[in-house]
């Protein structure tokens, strides 16, 4: 059971993490937007998408689970921080979902850290 729950939010975080790609890959309006009032754009926009495809990747890969829970909760943190210092919870009229989907994602990457806390090799 526990192996099937942990693939399920495995899968589940790496598709959240991977489907933003597309937005930060293409300069999406959005996406330009956030790194714009974060000063990060568009060195920040392409090395974060960079590090969120390998979080999702690590994540599928058995060996780098943890790894890749752990990568996944850094980039996560540092995007509710930036909800909550620079952007708003609401960013775009978008309701909030940008920063509801980093909490989901967050907590469900933490869970996942914990699962496989004793492959982490330290």
């Amino acid at each position: 059971m526990k192996k099937h729950v942990s693939l399920f939010l495995r899968v589940f975080v790496a598709i959240v993490l991977i489907q933003t790609l597309r937005f930060k890959f293409t300069a999406h309006p959005d996406s330009v937007f956030i790194f714009k009032t974060l000063g990060l754009e568009p060195y920040g926009r392409i090395g974060i998408g960079i590090l969120e495809l390998i979080a999702g990747l690590l994540l599928l890969i058995p060996k780098t689970i943890w790894a890749g829970a752990l990568l996944s909760i850094g980039v996560i943190i540092g995007a509710i921080i930036s909800h909550l210092t620079v952007l708003c919870v609401i960013v775009n009229d978008d309701g909030g979902m940008l920063f509801y989907t980093a909490l989901i994602t967050f907590t469900v990457s933490c869970i996942i850290l914990y699962i496989h806390r004793k492959a982490i090799p330290f």
